[in-house]
């Protein structure tokens, strides 16, 4: 078995405000990515001075994905409990109590439901755009089966940057995604985005340490800015149990350097990479307020990424 690399170890999660925020989530019957994916990001990200600080990616229509990817730790099932009506309600509620300036939405794959879940996603969206404006909310959402009217619908639904993944090369898909899922799909479902509101910053990310190479990725890449995606970030696939699909190769945080450089080479907007990073990483959120921030204020957009969370106060109107 291959030994866990020294930039890949992360503390284990125990400070005041990750019990905290996970008590706000459990009192909600919320469900977070952070939780279910295991994230190794996830004192990072919980574990701020304060919940203006944190970040948490809230997971919607439950905890369990009619889907089975090989690299992905949530449980999966046939047909999943009905979905909870009261959940983008309890969503907006938990989202305005915690203060936060941006949030991630995320959720399952509901291939058991006739729109995929996609009314919904928007009706969360609707409803914390309501009751906080000022709010900015990305959507990491599935490929609805390829129902191009349903990506319009949540592109249209207020969100601020839509986000779906293609998680690995077009080669390997087929050996890491679900079946139902393709590349090609994934490229049309941002495209279609994109299309539905060309003001949408669109994002996706891609896993390294599947065994993939060079040219695969940078074919990727290519494939992706096509279609106008704006933001991609790289991580490490990490094994989550010995079920799941083994680690070809640790790759180095130099290789990781190397691929951000060629993506903003490439004329994508902005580029997280690293061993540690995930889709809705921190730092990436940061940079997308930032230009979001620009975008509201009539102002140009800048290529460097910020460092810090922007405050909440300078978002509101």
């Amino acid at each position: 078995m291959t030994r866990l690399p020294s930039w890949l170890k992360t503390p284990i999660p125990d400070s005041k405000n990750y019990q905290r925020l996970k008590k706000d989530l459990r009192g909600l019957n919320l469900h977070t990515v952070c939780e279910e994916a295991r994230c190794p990001n996830i004192s990072d990200c919980w574990g701020g001075g304060d919940k203006a600080a944190a970040t948490a990616t809230i997971m919607l229509m439950g905890d369990t994905c009619t889907r089975g990817c090989r690299f992905c730790s949530v449980k999966t099932q046939r047909r999943p409990p009905p979905l909870d009506p009261h959940e983008p309600e309890n969503t907006a509620e938990a989202i305005s109590r915690w203060g936060l300036g941006y949030v991630v939405l995320t959720s399952v794959d509901r291939d058991d439901l006739a729109d995929g879940g996609a009314r919904h996603f928007a009706e969360t969206v609707l409803k914390i755009k309501t009751k906080a404006p000022s709010i900015l909310v990305e959507c990491l959402t599935g490929d609805y089966m390829g129902d191009l009217e349903m990506v319009k619908l949540v592109a249209r639904s207020g969100l601020d940057v839509y986000a779906h993944n293609v998680e690995t090369v077009e080669a390997l898909t087929p050996f890491v995604r679900d079946r139902r899922a393709t590349f090609q799909q994934s490229l049309r479902v941002l495209d279609a985005a994109k299309q539905a509101r060309p003001d949408l910053i669109t994002k996706t990310s891609l896993m390294l340490g599947f065994g993939e190479t060079d040219d695969q990725i940078a074919d990727a890449l290519r494939q992706l800015r096509a279609v106008n995606v704006d933001v991609v970030t790289f991580g490490q696939y990490m094994r989550p149990t010995k079920r799941h699909m083994a680690v070809h190769e640790y790759v180095t945080p130099d290789r990781f350097e190397m691929w951000r450089q060629k993506a903003l080479e490439m004329g994508f907007l902005y580029c997280a990479s690293g061993p540690l990073v995930r889709s809705s990483y921190k730092a990436g959120e940061a940079f997308i307020e930032n230009v979001l921030k620009k975008r509201r204020a009539g102002g140009t957009v800048g290529a460097e990424p910020v460092e810090k969370k922007v405050p909440v106060d300078e978002f509101a109107r």
